[in-house]
């Protein structure tokens, strides 16, 4: 029985109790709009900025929706990275604390035989990348004829990285009866024919207006030569005195060689992108969050499961190839409403790129002397 209050959200006592151990008092307003409609059975598309509470919209009613214990996985979630999988379990595995759901992670790059005993054990909720999915339904260590919800989380980038084959496989796994629940930042063509193909009547929900950074993020853009940028970026991070800073370069090699030169400048820094191992991954991303490391430098797919609202600072170290993509990396600090800071720092190569994306924000986009930043140490 639904007896508690989250805002104007009528919720079960150990869901509420769960979030109010999670420090949430109210719900955002991605949330309000988005619990019902899946509570009430719905099919739904969601279409959000980062920071706006997205995991918990789904999350909640996910977790109101189960059944007891035992009857088998009851809802799918899946995710482009193994980041996302990751920060997704974990705030899954809060919400539900109080109601002690287990909740199975697959992904690439981890010991599956760890994953055959978490089966072993009894999922309620599985959260998982595309591939890793679909090597265990072919290997029958997992099924999905109880699934009564699915949640196709960052569905653009996950067809992005050219997951839509495993994708149509693993839903063709559940039953046809299943909700389906559906974000993208973006609904290009593909998106709209997973769409029109898997969800029925859905429900459409746009909070915020898309590809539009958060309203709390300043955002800069400093011209310089690109022999100069590394100086330059050193000297920037000079002014940052407190918080945690990740910086975006555009390929592996341009990420490993901008870590290379800061270390060598002295700044304690880590890389993050797909040529790592999972346990390098792990030790990275458990330094940053956990507050150990105040700076990491990534690509763009690596970094798309950071959601860590202590990022106070961004820096595009390259310019993004598109505005969807500068707005998903801005959209990494100023998180749930706190202020954040987005630098680009853009080439003599890059001015034309960028003024693209320039144009499309306006005035929102200030461009800023490096004559005004700290002088190197």
């Amino acid at each position: 029985m639904r007896d508690q209050l989250f805002g104007e959200l009528s919720l079960s006592g150990p869901v509420a109790r769960a979030l109010s151990d999670m420090g949430y008092t109210a719900p955002t307003p991605i949330q309000s709009k988005v619990v019902p409609i899946i509570l009430n059975g719905r099919d739904l598309i969601g279409q959000a900025q980062t920071g706006t509470g997205k995991t918990a919209a789904f999350g909640i009613p996910l977790v109101e929706m189960m059944e007891r214990r035992g009857v088998g996985v009851q809802a799918l979630i899946l995710v482009p990275t193994r980041e996302l999988c990751v920060q997704v379990a974990g705030e899954i595995r809060k919400i539900s604390a109080h109601r002690g759901l287990r909740v199975a992670t697959l992904f690439g790059g981890e010991p599956i035989a760890k994953q055959f005993q978490a089966l072993r054990q009894g999922a309620d909720v599985v959260v998982g990348t595309p591939g890793r999915i679909q090597d265990h339904l072919s290997r029958g260590t997992v099924r999905f004829n109880q699934v009564r919800t699915v949640v196709l989380d960052e569905a653009d980038r996950m067809l992005d990285i050219g997951f839509e084959p495993e994708i149509r496989k693993i839903l063709g796994h559940t039953p046809s009866g299943r909700q389906t629940v559906l974000f993208s930042a973006t609904m290009p063509a593909p998106i709209r024919s997973l769409v029109s193909r898997y969800l029925t009547s859905p429900e459409w929900v746009i909070v915020g207006a898309e590809s539009t950074p958060v309203s709390e993020v300043e955002q800069i853009y400093y011209e310089v030569a690109s022999d100069d940028k590394v100086g330059s970026v050193h000297r920037l991070l000079q002014t940052y005195s407190d918080g945690q800073t990740l910086i975006f370069c555009r390929t592996r090699r341009r990420v490993e060689r901008l870590v290379d030169a800061l270390q060598r400048r002295g700044l304690q820094v880590q890389a993050i992108h797909g040529g790592l191992s999972q346990n390098q991954r792990t030790a990275a991303m458990e330094a940053f969050r956990g507050g150990k490391l105040r700076l990491l430098v990534a690509t763009d797919v690596a970094a798309r499961g950071i959601d860590i609202p202590d990022i106070t600072h961004i820096i595009n170290f390259d310019v993004p190839n598109n505005l969807e993509e500068y707005v998903h990396r801005v959209g990494r600090t100023g998180r749930m409403g706190r202020h954040g800071t987005a630098a680009t720092f853009v080439s003599e190569w890059e001015l034309e790129a960028f003024d693209t994306i320039r144009r499309r924000l306006g005035n929102k986009l200030q461009h800023r002397n490096l004559v005004n930043l700290a002088a190197s140490a």
